[in-house]
């Protein structure tokens, strides 16, 4: 199943958006949708990442205890 959605680009954007899709072979609606679930991914592990940073009870571990760790 997929939804339709109508997005207002400005002229670059989409000028970039069209060479991308004829470079790669690719339509349009896949690299949005590949941007998109690009962004979504990311923004989902920085919101961890920001949780992790203000949750107190989780250590925060030096880059040199981090090696150590590793045996590098």
């Amino acid at each position: 199943m997929s939804t339709s959605i109508s997005v207002r680009l400005p002229d670059a954007v989409a000028k970039r958006l069209g060479r991308v899709a004829q470079e790669t072979e690719r339509s349009r609606s896949f690299v949005v949708t590949k941007a998109v679930e690009t962004y979504l991914d990311n923004f989902a592990d920085l919101q961890v990442a920001i949780d992790r940073l203000h949750d107190s009870a989780d250590p925060v571990v030096s880059s040199k205890e981090m090696r150590a760790s590793l045996g590098i």
